[in-house]
């Protein structure tokens, strides 16, 4: 039992997809950044390029990380082993990764692991829920949705910007992730009288699973029922396009967000840590 670390993209995919896409949902997040890295380079999320890692048993994968630097380290589901050598492998790589995001009992355990091994303190950052899409039921918003194009790349990387210092998110260079997002048609706007005023993105579909994310609404255009409504329109669009699975997170401390995507249809599925070292 071990685990192995590469920056080989095609190498990794052929040896860890299996093994992710069988539970796609659990994974949303790992895959959905392999897709990308695949599409747009290892680089594609900071300046750094990405570190892949595998965790093998009796000659299978049964656990794997995903760690884009400056973001925190990914992780799958894996058995308690696989958690406490991770610790050990990261340590004597002399790897220091700034946090880690997975679901709670992995992630708990992680920090505790790590913690003992290295003596770096942690908290948590965010408290996320992923829900499951069980059916959409649009509210009654006036407006219209609809695919965002090269013409709204400015207004986008605007709002990406500016949702990014709401959440207390690194700033960094989006346009590359804007282009991306046009070109497959991952970013939908909501249109009230023929301005653009709420936004929700989608990303590519894997193994039939598709996460919803981005969502933003402005300050000046909220309690409208704008950003519920691009949210149920791009989930719906997800779903024409085949998706067997729709899923999105929200952040626990926003029980407006929570109650939000219940009543568009979504239902809670699982809790999910980000937790940063000190």
């Amino acid at each position: 039992m071990s685990w192995v670390f590469t920056g080989d993209i095609t190498g990794y995919s052929a040896v860890a997809t299996g093994f992710l896409r069988s539970r796609p949902v659990e994974n949303t997040v790992l895959v959905t950044v392999l897709e990308s890295l695949r599409a747009r380079g290892l680089t594609a999320y900071g300046d750094a390029p990405a570190v892949l890692g595998s965790w093998f048993a009796a000659g299978c994968v049964s656990g794997a990380v995903v760690h884009t630097p400056p973001f925190p380290m990914l992780l799958s589901s894996m058995p308690p082993p696989a958690v406490r050598e991770l610790a050990e492998a990261l340590d004597a790589d002399g790897r220091r990764p700034p946090g880690v995001t997975a679901r709670q009992g992995i992630a708990e355990a992680f920090a505790a692991r790590w913690k003992a091994v290295t003596g770096a303190d942690f908290t948590i950052w965010e408290r996320r829920r992923l829900y499951r899409l069980t059916g959409v039921r649009p509210p009654a918003t006036p407006g219209r949705s609809r695919l965002a194009g090269p013409a709204d790349r400015d207004l986008l990387l605007d709002w990406y910007h500016d949702a990014e210092r709401e959440i207390r998110e690194r700033p960094g260079d989006h346009a590359a992730a804007v282009d991306d997002r046009i070109a497959y048609g991952g970013l939908t706007l909501w249109e009230r009288d023929g301005v653009p005023v709420a936004l929700a993105g989608r990303t590519r579909m894997v193994a039939g699973m598709v996460r919803i994310a981005p969502v933003y609404t402005p300050p000046e255009h909220r309690f409208h029922g704008y950003g519920a409504a691009a949210t149920a329109a791009v989930s719906q669009a997800a779903v024409d396009a085949g998706a067997k699975e729709v899923v999105v997170f929200t952040d626990l401390a926003n029980p407006g967000s929570n109650a939000l995507h219940q009543r568009i249809g979504y239902q809670p599925l699982d809790d999910y840590l980000v937790i940063s070292f000190t």
